[in-house]
């Protein structure tokens, strides 16, 4: 348990216009995903603080010099930065308890790799060339000097998911920040005090003014929703699910807002003919399991040879039968809980589907044995299906892979490239021309090559199709949150 005020047990906290408070509202409760018992509560904003929050950031933006000093928000970004590391016992132990995050991973994506990554997007803050000087022109035969800069986009709408919440907040208002815009946090009704948290620490340990950065934490989606619909929110940055995404999108339509989407994938492991079977089979089962594979670049379509299909289901069984679903807090835990018992349904639904669409549940199916509290599933692996299932079309966001057959390179193509996403991928294999053409052919935004890792602070990260618009991370990410300027002088 967490004995500090990072752990707001007494309803607070939102962050609006500099204070912190229980708001106007009252509390909801957040619960722990491993026992199925409830944490405690946290603020539940209404409309009204949505708008104020907004109000206090647009304010902010308009009135104070934050958007012109990239090296106080450098310094600003630091400060928090280093809350968050000497805070770090406190917020692991948040995040293992109301996210469900084993241990082992809050060492690296869950929490302390993201926390670091703020140091990039301060340095990208004092770094980054903030005016261009163009070469002379002469339009229309007038002689004229030409300055490109970048300028904030303005107020920043935040709308984060549950799985990630510290990675996915510090990667939304990491570059936000620096770039110069304010911004109002709306975390997952799942994962408050993660939000919380990160408001208190800003509050109380950084010089960021008033207004700048705002959390709003509730239990109502339409918070989110009325971000997107504010006339006063230049941007909204969503991550979640390609439906809500889809409704956000077509909320900002109406104020033509930017927008930056980062939704849901079906992701492809594609396994050529002359790969070691049962290294790329053990590297697939094992990567669907990570957090109870609540992640959205995961990829849990895996396309074998058929005529290696035999060895490579044996090795992917034998990975997956060997992962147990467990404790959170055990360090040698890879698959938790789910989030919920709304995404156990989910999940579970899909296992039944899976079996009435004509597939075998090669492992798992179930919930494990001794896990009668909390919201386990096992980690499950499914045969006997086509690419045309829904199982192996949907996004499930469990730990269910779905293995299918190849018929060749070009037909491991069709096969990657035959869905609604576009989000991540795997190929694995030793021809490196052949690799290449996988490579080059599959349409995804990131990919893996035999087990590469494309995971990193200054690598953009985003989808093609429908899982997403625009990129996060990286000097691309950075820059979704700009606007262009051309200023033109005679010369």
């Amino acid at each position: 348990m967490v004995p500090s005020n990072l752990r707001p047990e007494d309803g607070c906290t939102l962050l609006i216009d500099g204070k912190l408070s229980r708001g106007s509202g009252g509390v909801f409760a957040t619960g722990n995903p491993a026992t199925g018992e409830r944490l405690g509560w946290a603020a539940d904003a209404t409309t009204e603080d949505m708008r104020a929050a907004v109000t206090a950031a647009r304010t902010a933006f308009d009135t104070t010099g934050w958007s012109t000093d990239p090296a106080f928000r450098a310094r600003c970004l630091r400060q928090l930065r280093e809350a968050m590391r000497e805070h770090i016992e406190e917020l692991r132990e948040i995040t293992i308890e109301e996210a469900g995050a084993p241990r082992m991973l809050t060492a690296g994506p869950h929490l302390e790799g993201p926390v670091n990554d703020l140091g990039y997007f301060a340095d990208l803050a004092e770094s980054y060339c903030w005016r261009t000087e163009m070469p002379i022109a002469e339009p229309m035969g007038m002689r004229t000097r030409r300055e490109l800069r970048r300028e904030a986009v303005g107020v920043v709408g935040a709308i984060t998911p549950w799985n990630f919440p510290h990675q996915i907040n510090l990667a939304k208002i990491g570059p936000a920040l620096a770039a110069g815009n304010t911004v109002v946090l709306k975390p997952a009704p799942d994962t408050p005090w993660c939000g919380a948290a990160l408001g208190i620490l800003a509050a109380e340990h950084t010089d960021i003014p008033a207004g700048v950065f705002n959390v709003v934490t509730g239990s109502d989606h339409r918070l989110g929703a009325q971000l997107a619909e504010d006339p006063d929110v230049d941007l909204v940055s969503f991550t979640g699910s390609t439906r809500t995404g889809k409704s956000v999108m077509a909320a900002a339509a109406a104020t033509v807002k930017k927008v930056f989407l980062e939704l849901g994938g079906k992701s492809a492991f594609v396994v050529l003919d002359d790969a070691d079977i049962a290294a790329a089979c053990a590297m697939a089962a094992f990567s669907v399991c990570v957090h109870a594979g609540q992640g959205c670049a995961l990829s849990t379509r895996l396309l074998v040879p058929r005529n290696a299909y035999a060895a490579a289901l044996e090795a992917t069984a034998r990975t997956m039968g060997g992962i147990r679903a467990g404790d959170p807090d055990d360090r040698r835990t890879v698959c938790g809980p789910l989030i919920s018992e709304r995404q156990r349904e989910r999940v579970e639904g899909y296992i039944s589907l899976a079996r009435s669409e004509g597939g075998e549940v090669v492992v798992g199916g179930g919930r494990p044995a001794g896990r009668d509290a909390g919201y386990f599933v096992e980690p499950t692996l499914i045969a006997g299906l086509t690419n045309e299932s829904r199982v192996a079309r949907e996004e499930i966001f469990g730990p269910v892979l779905v293995i299918l057959p190849h018929d060749g390179d070009d037909d491991a193509i069709r096969i990657a490239n035959d869905s609604p996403y576009g989000l991540s991928g795997s190929v694995w294999g030793t021809d490196p021309a052949r690799v290449d053409k996988v490579v080059s052919a599959v349409r995804t935004g990131t990919l893996g090559v035999n087990g590469g890792t494309w995971y990193s602070v200054d690598a953009p990260f985003g989808g093609y199709k429908q899982s997403g618009i625009g990129r996060e991370m990286g000097v691309a990410g950075f820059e979704e949150y700009l606007e262009t300027k051309l200023v033109a002088y005679p010369a």
